[in-house]
Protein backbone atom coordinates (compact mmCIF):
# COMPACT_ATOMS: atom_id res chain seq x y z
CA UNK A 1 0.00 0.00 0.00
CA UNK A 2 1.47 3.79 -0.95
CA UNK A 3 1.61 6.22 1.56
CA UNK A 4 -0.56 9.02 0.51
CA UNK A 5 1.31 12.40 0.07
CA UNK A 6 0.87 15.48 2.06
CA UNK A 7 1.03 18.82 1.02
CA UNK A 8 1.31 22.56 1.65
CA UNK A 9 0.14 25.28 -1.11
CA UNK A 10 1.97 28.11 -0.26
CA UNK A 11 0.43 31.89 -2.11
CA UNK A 12 2.94 35.03 -2.14
CA UNK A 13 2.54 38.20 -3.64
CA UNK A 14 4.21 41.39 -2.93
CA UNK A 15 6.72 44.12 -4.34
CA UNK A 16 9.25 42.47 -6.92
CA UNK A 17 12.62 42.01 -5.74
CA UNK A 18 15.86 40.28 -5.95
CA UNK A 19 16.37 36.95 -4.03
CA UNK A 20 12.24 36.38 -3.58
CA UNK A 21 12.81 32.99 -5.38
CA UNK A 22 15.91 32.21 -3.28
CA UNK A 23 14.19 32.66 -0.07
CA UNK A 24 11.43 30.92 -0.78
CA UNK A 25 13.05 28.08 -1.80
CA UNK A 26 15.40 27.89 0.85
CA UNK A 27 13.14 27.63 3.48
CA UNK A 28 11.71 24.75 1.74
CA UNK A 29 14.50 22.93 1.51
CA UNK A 30 15.87 24.16 5.02
CA UNK A 31 12.23 22.38 6.44
CA UNK A 32 12.98 18.87 4.62
CA UNK A 33 10.62 19.19 2.38
CA UNK A 34 10.39 19.65 -1.91
CA UNK A 35 8.72 21.58 -4.30
CA UNK A 36 6.92 19.34 -6.51
CA UNK A 37 5.14 22.01 -8.74
CA UNK A 38 5.12 26.13 -8.93
CA UNK A 39 4.23 28.88 -10.89
CA UNK A 40 5.94 32.11 -10.53
CA UNK A 41 5.75 35.67 -12.72
CA UNK A 42 5.93 39.24 -12.43
CA UNK A 43 2.74 40.83 -12.83
CA UNK A 44 3.19 44.94 -12.96
CA UNK A 45 5.60 46.04 -10.54
CA UNK A 46 4.41 42.68 -7.82
CA UNK A 47 5.98 38.98 -7.86
CA UNK A 48 3.49 36.04 -7.37
CA UNK A 49 3.98 32.83 -6.43
CA UNK A 50 2.26 29.61 -6.33
CA UNK A 51 3.99 26.31 -4.18
CA UNK A 52 3.23 22.92 -4.04
CA UNK A 53 5.37 21.71 -1.34
CA UNK A 54 5.50 17.98 -0.67
CA UNK A 55 6.53 16.75 2.98
CA UNK A 56 5.85 15.23 5.79
CA UNK A 57 2.85 16.36 8.01
CA UNK A 58 5.46 17.37 10.83
CA UNK A 59 7.56 19.45 8.19
CA UNK A 60 5.36 21.02 6.37
CA UNK A 61 4.03 22.07 9.95
CA UNK A 62 7.28 23.90 10.24
CA UNK A 63 7.00 25.87 7.38
CA UNK A 64 3.90 27.04 8.07
CA UNK A 65 5.27 28.38 11.37
CA UNK A 66 8.35 29.69 9.74
CA UNK A 67 6.13 31.62 7.05
CA UNK A 68 5.34 34.54 9.07
CA UNK A 69 8.77 35.81 9.67
CA UNK A 70 9.35 35.06 5.88
CA UNK A 71 6.79 36.86 4.88
CA UNK A 72 8.07 39.48 7.07
CA UNK A 73 11.80 39.35 5.89
CA UNK A 74 10.26 39.42 2.02
CA UNK A 75 7.86 42.25 2.81
CA UNK A 76 5.18 40.09 1.12
CA UNK A 77 1.65 38.42 1.34
CA UNK A 78 2.27 34.69 2.01
CA UNK A 79 -0.79 32.47 2.73
CA UNK A 80 -0.59 28.51 2.71
CA UNK A 81 -3.62 25.42 2.57
CA UNK A 82 -2.69 22.39 3.59
CA UNK A 83 -3.97 19.53 0.66
CA UNK A 84 -4.10 16.18 -0.47
CA UNK A 85 -3.13 14.65 -3.65
CA UNK A 86 -5.45 14.97 -6.29
CA UNK A 87 -8.57 12.95 -7.03
CA UNK A 88 -7.95 10.57 -10.38
CA UNK A 89 -11.72 9.73 -10.62
CA UNK A 90 -12.36 10.94 -14.00
CA UNK A 91 -11.14 9.94 -16.93
CA UNK A 92 -10.03 12.77 -18.64
CA UNK A 93 -8.11 13.85 -21.77
CA UNK A 94 -5.48 16.33 -21.52
CA UNK A 95 -6.26 19.39 -24.34
CA UNK A 96 -4.08 22.22 -25.17
CA UNK A 97 -5.84 25.75 -26.51
CA UNK A 98 -4.76 28.40 -27.40
CA UNK A 99 -6.43 31.61 -27.98
CA UNK A 100 -5.31 35.01 -29.97
CA UNK A 101 -7.02 38.11 -30.57
CA UNK A 102 -6.64 41.91 -30.46
CA UNK A 103 -7.15 42.87 -27.05
CA UNK A 104 -10.54 43.40 -25.51
CA UNK A 105 -12.39 42.85 -22.24
CA UNK A 106 -13.92 39.34 -21.58
CA UNK A 107 -11.66 37.19 -23.93
CA UNK A 108 -11.09 35.22 -20.89
CA UNK A 109 -14.64 35.24 -19.46
CA UNK A 110 -15.76 33.89 -22.61
CA UNK A 111 -13.76 30.72 -23.11
CA UNK A 112 -14.12 30.02 -19.33
CA UNK A 113 -17.57 30.24 -19.96
CA UNK A 114 -18.24 27.68 -23.30
CA UNK A 115 -15.60 25.43 -21.08
CA UNK A 116 -17.98 26.03 -17.94
CA UNK A 117 -21.22 25.23 -19.84
CA UNK A 118 -19.65 21.59 -20.81
CA UNK A 119 -18.72 20.77 -17.61
CA UNK A 120 -15.22 21.06 -19.00
CA UNK A 121 -12.28 21.53 -16.10
CA UNK A 122 -9.85 24.15 -16.97
CA UNK A 123 -6.45 23.00 -15.26
CA UNK A 124 -4.07 25.66 -15.99
CA UNK A 125 -4.27 29.36 -17.67
CA UNK A 126 -1.78 31.67 -18.77
CA UNK A 127 -2.37 35.23 -20.95
CA UNK A 128 -0.40 37.58 -22.30
CA UNK A 129 -0.36 40.53 -24.48
CA UNK A 130 1.84 42.05 -26.73
CA UNK A 131 2.53 44.57 -29.72
CA UNK A 132 1.57 43.12 -33.32
CA UNK A 133 4.27 42.92 -36.23
CA UNK A 134 4.02 45.72 -38.29
CA UNK A 135 1.06 47.72 -36.93
CA UNK A 136 1.42 47.73 -33.08
CA UNK A 137 -1.53 46.67 -31.95
CA UNK A 138 -2.26 45.15 -29.07
CA UNK A 139 -2.95 41.39 -28.91
CA UNK A 140 -4.44 39.20 -26.44
CA UNK A 141 -2.90 35.36 -26.11
CA UNK A 142 -4.07 33.07 -24.27
CA UNK A 143 -2.74 29.05 -23.55
CA UNK A 144 -5.08 26.84 -21.36
CA UNK A 145 -4.92 22.86 -20.77
CA UNK A 146 -8.20 21.61 -20.42
CA UNK A 147 -9.58 18.18 -19.02
CA UNK A 148 -12.23 16.59 -21.35
CA UNK A 149 -13.85 13.87 -20.26
CA UNK A 150 -12.87 11.10 -22.34
CA UNK A 151 -16.54 10.00 -23.24
CA UNK A 152 -17.15 13.35 -24.97
CA UNK A 153 -17.29 13.42 -28.52
CA UNK A 154 -14.21 15.67 -29.41
CA UNK A 155 -14.78 16.03 -33.07
CA UNK A 156 -17.77 17.60 -32.34
CA UNK A 157 -16.65 19.31 -29.06
CA UNK A 158 -13.88 21.03 -31.72
CA UNK A 159 -16.67 22.02 -34.03
CA UNK A 160 -18.37 23.49 -31.63
CA UNK A 161 -15.28 25.70 -30.13
CA UNK A 162 -13.99 26.86 -33.45
CA UNK A 163 -17.37 28.16 -34.43
CA UNK A 164 -18.09 29.60 -31.08
CA UNK A 165 -14.51 31.62 -31.21
CA UNK A 166 -15.13 32.59 -35.27
CA UNK A 167 -18.03 34.44 -33.84
CA UNK A 168 -16.12 35.78 -31.34
CA UNK A 169 -13.33 36.67 -34.07
CA UNK A 170 -10.86 34.62 -31.80
CA UNK A 171 -8.40 32.81 -33.43
CA UNK A 172 -7.99 29.49 -31.89
CA UNK A 173 -6.50 26.13 -31.61
CA UNK A 174 -7.86 22.98 -29.49
CA UNK A 175 -5.73 20.22 -29.75
CA UNK A 176 -4.32 16.77 -27.72
CA UNK A 177 -1.12 17.14 -25.74
CA UNK A 178 1.00 14.68 -27.08
CA UNK A 179 3.41 12.75 -25.08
Amino acid sequence: MTKQKTYLVISALGEDHPGIVNQISKTVLEHGCNIEDSRMTVLGGEFAAILLVEGKWNTLAKIENALPELERQLGMTIISKRTGERATGRNLLPYAVDVISMDHPGIVNNLAGFFSERKINIEDMSTSTYAAAHTGTTMFAVHMTVGIPSDMHIAGLREEFMDYCDGLNLDAVLEPIKG
